[in-house]
């Protein structure tokens, strides 16, 4: 005779990059396996490869290379709330007397902040314009990946730069539409390498202002100061 099946509840979340509607279920033991093990590891590449195997277990039916990475944390912060608590306490020190303070966060109060000034939309000329796209999971992999790996900080810019023309998803000249996807990379090299430094300046302005997800916790120190803690991105997952 089996055991006995369980079965997980769905819950529906907005994604915040697009407001699309999705699915998903709690983590499991199994994830939570994942979880802790990267957390161990305090590697950034076990650490992403674990954000999206319990992301992709989870997320019914969808593809989780469409999602940006400030979408990916944000749904894996909210299976934790579901999954285990919505609470989470936690450590650190404070930089200037070296206390160890604990902190308690709830997961709910945590959300993707938007800069006012953030546009997708990078005007190159009157006529000619670029659309960008958010970095996805695996760009940010990659970026990681780059730094490590760069022998010089010419070799760290090449590999920004890179980057940057991965999520250049069109250019609109006037009523033309080109999609990059549809190009050779040594055409859109050409392309990207004619732009001048002000368009190189907003697409850098772009990924300044990208939503990303953060926090802030406000503590007091032994001394009496009142200070904030801030965490910023995948950090405010695995505090």
């Amino acid at each position: 005779m089996p055991l006995p099946r369980i079965d997980q509840p769905l819950f529906n979340i907005t994604i915040p990059s697009t407001d699309e509607v999705v699915t998903y279920r709690p983590f499991t033991v199994k994830e939570e396996k994942i979880l802790l093990i990267a957390q161990e590891s305090k590697d950034i590449d076990h650490i992403i490869l674990a954000i999206k195997q319990i992301v992709g277990n989870c997320l019914q039916e969808y593809n989780i290379d469409k999602l940006a990475m400030f979408d990916i944390e944000y749904i894996l912060l909210n299976m934790r709330a579901k999954s285990v608590d919505n609470h989470v306490t936690f450590n650190i020190t404070d930089p200037d007397t070296d206390e160890t303070i604990e902190l308690t966060v709830d997961i709910n109060e945590i959300g993707v902040k938007k800069d006012p000034d953030h546009s997708k939309i990078i005007d190159v000329s009157d006529s000619i314009k670029l659309k960008m796209g958010y970095p996805s999971i695996e760009s940010v992999k990659d970026i990681v990946s780059g730094y490590d790996t760069a022998k010089s900080d010419h070799e760290r810019s090449g590999s920004l730069i890179d980057i940057m023309t991965d999520c250049i998803e069109t250019i609109v000249d006037g009523e033309q539409v080109y999609k990059l996807q549809d190009f050779s990379k040594p055409e859109v090299d050409a392309f990207v390498d004619s732009l001048d430094a002000t368009v190189l300046n907003k697409i850098r302005k772009f990924f300044d202002t990208m939503p990303v997800m953060r926090f802030e916790k406000e503590y007091t120190t032994k001394d009496g100061k009142e200070k904030t803690f801030v965490a910023e991105g995948t950090e405010t997952f695995f505090i």
